[in-house]
């Protein structure tokens, strides 16, 4: 089973770049877009014959967002986290499977000016113990755009940005509890080296420097470990400041021995 996150920046814009024939090319199981920037749902979509199509829209127009494609329909889908405080900004997607949750989440930017990062750990705390409870009735995968670099190795220039949103010790701390909490960082079992990003700045010529951050990820409930088959950065697929990113795991469980 393939799963594929891409923070597409405007769905509308990139739906007249590449995003289509990148559909084709891959044809995941599910599709979990973030920052789809969109006022109303899309109508008449071109992947309608071949996928189910799930969303969660801000109450502010043209702002944040999520989506999520799949092939089989799941058991159920919610919206949000179940906290009117988090609940109107259309961060959260979660799709019920028969033997796992997958969480599409796009999580709060702390602002260059940090004005948001009190908000942001609260979000983090909060997202974490909605994690925990879904992990009480199955394990989960939740993938999206986190806007945080988890450790030095994850952005180019790490002393630089000691203080700068999405490096900051708050917001790493937060990364740093669904960690310990138990859930892996797919991309980390199969990659420890530096140099691996999914987003760039659009200015500087950023992107054809690889001067960037991974901030984008795969994470995991520890007891589906063994179905973990691959998980990937694709920075060759543009269309977007960030690049998708992929999880593909056995569509059963390993027999017990």
């Amino acid at each position: 089973m393939k799963l594929i996150s891409w923070n597409v920046n405007g769905l509308r814009a990139i739906l007249k770049k590449n995003f289509l024939e990148f559909l084709t090319a891959q044809q995941p199981d599910i599709f979990c877009l973030q920052e789809v920037k969109l006022s109303e749902i899309l109508t008449d979509l071109p992947w309608a014959l071949d996928y189910h199509s799930h969303w969660n829209l801000a109450a502010k127009k043209g702002y944040s967002g999520t989506a999520l494609l799949t092939r089989q329909p799941p058991i159920r889908v919610t919206q949000g986290i179940g906290l009117a405080v988090h609940d109107t900004e259309g961060r959260v997607l979660t799709a019920e499977y028969a033997d796992f949750f997958v969480v599409n989440v796009y999580v709060p930017n702390s602002k260059r000016d940090l004005s948001r990062l009190p908000y942001r750990e609260k979000w983090d705390h909060d997202f974490l113990a909605y994690l925990q409870a879904l992990e009480k009735e199955k394990p989960v995968i939740v993938c999206g755009d986190f806007n945080v670099a988890h450790t030095p190795l994850d952005l180019a220039r790490p002393k630089g940005n000691e203080k700068t949103h999405g490096f900051t010790p708050e917001e790493r701390l937060g990364f740093d509890a669904f960690i310990q909490h138990g859930l892996l960082d797919t991309f980390r079992l199969f990659e420890s080296g530096s140099g691996h990003y999914t987003w760039w700045s659009q200015m500087s010529n950023a992107r054809a420097r690889n001067i960037g951050w991974r901030i984008d990820y795969f994470l995991a409930s520890a007891s589906l470990r063994t179905r973990i088959l691959k998980s990937e950065i694709l920075p060759h697929i543009t269309g977007s400041d960030h690049c998708p990113v992929t999880l593909l795991i056995s569509e059963n469980p390993p027999p017990i021995t």
